[in-house]
């Protein structure tokens, strides 16, 4: 009995140590964040006061990125791989880059700007 005992409380211990990572590191990457939203990029350089809605493969790949996106690690790299990018292109509307989640009916923790503490998000 005692033995079953044993496995049972080693068993338990493998599988909290499975589910809980409190030391996770992102399985995401900047090449994964920039593959998902390039086809954002024209739409996130529009001018102008009756923009359009995104691009249909644009808001396909701002909901892989967020689905992606599950854990605490992956939220922050996608953040700093986000602000990243909008530091590399010129031109990019930043109203638009803030508000493309929204536009493309998906809920982000965070807001997307050049202010975010990506090291806040949760």
């Amino acid at each position: 009995m005692a033995a079953l005992n044993l496995k049972l409380v080693f068993g338990l211990a493998v599988l909290c140590m499975l589910v809980v990572d409190p030391m996770a590191t992102a399985v995401l990457t900047c090449d994964d964040v920039t593959s998902q939203l390039f086809p954002c990029l024209t739409y996130l350089t529009l001018r102008g006061k009756n923009v359009p809605p995104p691009p249909q493969g644009c808001c396909n790949g701002v909901r892989r990125l967020n689905q992606q996106a599950q854990r605490k690690a992956d939220r922050q790299k996608a953040c700093n791989c986000i602000k990243g990018l909008a530091g590399t292109y010129t031109g990019l509307n930043l109203d638009l880059v803030e508000g493309l989640p929204r536009r493309c009916n998906v809920n982000i923790p965070y807001k997307i700007s050049p202010s975010t503490d990506c090291k806040k998000v949760n």
